[in-house]
C-alpha cells in the first residue's frame, strides 16, 4: 500500500500529537460516513460524531474523563457490513469507523505511534480504492501518487503533521483551531461535502 513518507518523521511526536493527527484524520473521514448514513438510513451519524468529539475534548480539557471501552461498544455498534449494502458509499463509511476504532484503541492501549499510522494508511487507503473504483482497475502505487486525490491526501496530512511538529509543548489553540478548520472545510478525503 502506499507509503507516506511522513510515518517515518511521525516517530518523533509525542502522544498528544499522535492523538491531534488521527482526530484530524477522522474528522475529514466523518463525512463520509455520515453521507452514507443520510443515503441508507443505516444509523445515525451523530454516534460518530459524539465519540470524536469526545476525543477532540481529551486534547483540550485536562483531566477530560472518557470511558473508552464504552464508546468502543458504541462504535462497533454502528459499523456497516460491506455486504449488506450494494453502494459504493459503504466503503469509505467502514473506513471512517474503523479510523476511528483505531484512536479508541490507542487510548485503551497507550500505544499511539502505530495507530497514527494505521489512521493515516486508512485515510489514503479510502482515497486510493475510490479512485482504482472510479478507473475500473488495480493500479501501481507510481500511478495513484500521481492523481490528485491521492497528492491532496498526502498535502493534508503533510500540512497537519508539520503544524503539529513544530510545537514544543501541547498547543490547546493549535488543536483547537485545526478542529475548527477542518469543522469548516466540512469536505471529506474523497471530496464529499458535509451537509448541516
Amino acid at each position: 500500500m502506499l507509503r507516506n513518507p511522513i510515518h517515518k518523521r511521525m516517530e518523533k511526536l509525542t502522544s498528544w500529537q499522535h492523538y491531534t493527527f488521527m482526530a484530524c484524520l477522522c474528522e475529514r473521514m466523518y463525512p463520509n460516513y455520515q453521507a452514507f448514513c443520510h443515503q441508507t438510513g443505516f444509523a445515525e451519524p451523530q454516534v460518530y460524531r459524539r465519540i470524536l468529539d469526545l476525543i477532540w475534548e481529551t486534547l483540550v480539557v485536562k483531566g477530560a474523563k472518557v470511558n473508552f471501552d464504552s464508546q468502543l461498544e458504541k462504535l462497533e455498534d454502528i459499523i456497516p457490513g460491506a455486504e449488506q449494502f450494494d453502494i459504493y458509499g459503504v466503503y469509505p463509511a467502514i473506513d471512517a469507523c474503523v479510523a476511528l476504532s483505531e484512536v479508541l484503541h490507542s487510548h485503551l492501549s497507550g500505544e499511539t505511534l502505530e495507530h497514527a499510522i494505521a489512521v493515516s494508511e486508512m485515510s489514503v487507503r479510502t482515497v486510493a480504492m475510490l479512485e482504482m473504483t472510479e478507473a475500473n482497475r488495480e493500479m501501481t502505487d507510481d500511478e495513484l501518487k500521481a492523481l490528485p486525490l491521492i497528492e491532496n491526501e498526502f498535502d493534508v496530512q503533510w500540512e497537519i503533521y508539520r503544524l503539529l511538529a513544530e510545537c514544543e509543548e501541547r498547543d490547546i489553540e493549535l488543536i483547537k483551531g485545526l478542529r475548527a478548520d477542518l469543522k469548516e472545510a466540512a469536505t471529506s478525503n474523497i471530496g464529499i461535502n458535509l451537509t448541516q
